[in-house]
């Protein structure tokens, strides 16, 4: 790195860490009752997507909306706008499968700072619910701001990454409730309070600065993911 960028890296850093001073955590969010015309099914795997040997007629896809609240590190937010999960699942020789659609979510606004934390999917899930817990899956978050941040990469930095993402083994909270049942809609709560979030990652110079600022690497038990979460679910055929 020359004494040029390292200057403006050095700059930016402290202009940074300035304006990130974080406030306190706002209150945890109502919640919403379902609302069946916000459910979209386009992401779901297609039948040719599903695994070979799979009987259309037993499958099923499941649009999943999550909100919640996040602590992570220095971060205390609530999640009012849901993250969207799609997949599809069934069995296959008598054996469990899944299938993932599509993740979607809005950025999460960090109070007292000009970043943004957007979930993305982190390339595993296993959504079989079980005795001991509601599922799992792996999840990144995009850093952004909502006004540009001098040297803050445009794309590919976050707070953990496909290798290395926030592995979330989620436990049931509330009781599974029927929401709807034409079509099948249901609602519980689930919780990951054991999970460790990583570091920055491909944020360029910023890295050190943006850790500091989100108080990351974060240990286990030291971090909480609470989620209210509606799950529609649609027969293939």
């Amino acid at each position: 790195m020359n004494r040029a960028v390292r200057r403006f890296a050095s700059a930016a850093a402290q202009a940074l860490l300035a304006g990130l001073a974080l406030g306190a955590a706002p209150a945890h969010g109502a919640e919403r009752a379902a609302d069946l015309s916000e459910f979209d099914f386009s992401a779901c795997p297609t039948v040719d997507e599903l695994p070979a040997g799979a009987d259309p007629g037993t499958w099923r896809c499941e649009v999943m909306h999550a909100t919640g609240h996040l602590r992570m590190g220095a971060i205390d937010e609530p999640l009012t706008a849901p993250m969207k999960i799609t997949f599809a699942e069934g069995r296959v020789d008598g054996e469990f499968r899944q299938v993932f659609g599509e993740m979607a979510a809005a950025p999460i606004r960090v109070g007292g700072t000009r970043l943004t934390l957007t979930p993305q999917y982190g390339g595993y899930s296993d959504f079989l619910s079980d005795g001991t817990r509601r599922g799992e899956f792996d999840i990144k978050f995009a850093i952004g701001s909502a006004h540009r941040l001098p040297a803050l990469p445009s794309s590919g930095c976050s707070v953990g990454s496909d290798e290395d993402a926030v592995h979330l083994v989620l436990k049931g909270t509330v009781p599974t409730r029927v929401i709807s049942r034409d079509p099948l809609v249901v609602a519980f709560g689930a919780k990951d309070a054991e999970f460790a979030a990583p570091g920055t990652s491909g944020c360029g110079p910023l890295s050190r600065a943006l850790d500091r600022a989100l108080g990351l690497p974060s240990a286990a038990g030291a971090n909480a993911f609470d989620m209210d979460v509606t799950v529609a679910i649609r027969s293939y055929l």
